[in-house]
């Protein structure tokens, strides 16, 4: 019989994979192994306890703005007050009348008014909704004007806290949620799915971002935990986009840096963003070196959006919405670029 002539094939990878033959161990090992993790967590860590220490170890508001009704010469001595009782945290903004500061602070324009009457009463407007801190450090200052000059005061609370968030923390822990929830899904997304196609990829991040949306809106509105009075979809819409913009932000720092990508967004949006964000205490009382961050990064506008649909006259709403579309438009076109820039590469080589 005439020898066979065919040649014997190596089996691929997989072949040896599911004869039993177990895969190659693959990253850093050895000493750099130990080390490398050890290293990286606490400088994570270490940067985040400095971070929150430096924004609320001992907070207090730079250039908070309020209001005053009354004379040039009456705006001039509360503000002197003021001044004297806390340097530099206030910022003295003056309104004809009444009606005009108390619009001022249901807008967020300003955190409070204080309004000079003809007799020796005054009044302050306030807004329960900025939280309790910020109506101590409100309350306490103008109390202290008011018993100077001899007069009595009344304060009225024009914008209260919703029934559901007695502390006004609810927003921070809402926007907090998200965020991590869009760095786990940027992260998982290239772990779990490397080689999931571009469309299929942004499809999959549409889908977190909108059904993130609902759920939040469903846990924070008047079916959940009455915590965010604003309209549904509204909140939803403003969510989804605070959730497209954080896990596309992931996405790309991941597609773009590799596996030091994960640390820079922990670093970048978790950290700096949470901190900066608004939803525990006003901006204001940020140091000034954290203060612009709180204007940029995704959470934070994304807090003041979410604020200013729920009690301030969608304050903040408009910035907020431009400026996450834009974060995730650029994450999606860094995406696309990176991975047509490998396609291209893959075919012509």
């Amino acid at each position: 019989m005439p020898k066979s002539t065919a040649r014997t094939q190596p089996l691929p990878a997989s072949s040896h994979h599911a004869a039993g033959a177990a895969p190659a161990p693959q990253g850093t090992g050895g000493l750099k192994g130990v080390l490398l993790p050890v290293a990286i967590a606490l400088i994570i860590g270490s940067l985040f306890v400095s971070v929150f220490l430096a924004a609320f170890h001992a907070p207090e508001p730079h250039d908070l703005p309020v209001a005053v009704t009354g004379s040039g010469a009456q705006t001039e001595r509360v503000a002197d007050g003021l001044e004297h009782g806390l340097p530099g945290g206030f910022e003295v903004k003056g309104y004809p009348d009444e009606d005009s500061a108390g619009e001022a602070v249901k807008e967020r324009e300003v955190y409070a008014a204080y309004v000079i009457g003809d007799g020796a009463s005054v009044k302050l407007l306030y807004a329960g909704a900025n939280g309790p801190t910020v109506t101590a450090t409100i309350s306490s200052a103008f109390s202290a004007i008011a018993k100077a000059s001899g007069a009595h005061l009344t304060q009225q609370d024009i914008v209260p806290a919703s029934a559901g968030d007695s502390r006004g923390l609810s927003v921070f822990y809402a926007g907090f949620g998200i965020v991590l929830a869009g760095f786990l899904f940027g992260m998982m997304t290239y772990e779990t799915a490397l080689r999931l196609p571009y469309r299929w990829r942004m499809a999959s991040l549409g889908a977190f971002s909108v059904l993130g949306g609902l759920i939040v809106a469903l846990l924070t509105g008047s079916l959940g935990f009455a915590a965010l009075p604003g309209p549904f979809l509204g909140i939803a819409g403003v969510v989804a986009l605070m959730a497209a913009a954080v896990g596309g932000t992931t996405m790309a720092f991941m597609r773009l840096f590799g596996k030091a990508g994960m640390s820079l967004a922990a670093v970048v949006l978790l950290t700096f963003g949470n901190a900066t964000s608004g939803g525990t205490l006003p901006t204001a009382y940020l140091p000034d070196w954290l203060y612009p961050l709180s204007g940029i990064l995704p959470v934070g506008v994304g807090v003041r959006a979410l604020q200013g649909l729920s009690h301030f006259d969608n304050d903040g709403l408009l910035a907020g919405v431009l400026i996450l579309a834009a974060w995730a438009l650029v994450a999606a076109a860094a995406l696309y670029w990176r991975d047509a820039h490998s396609t291209h590469r893959s075919v012509t080589a």
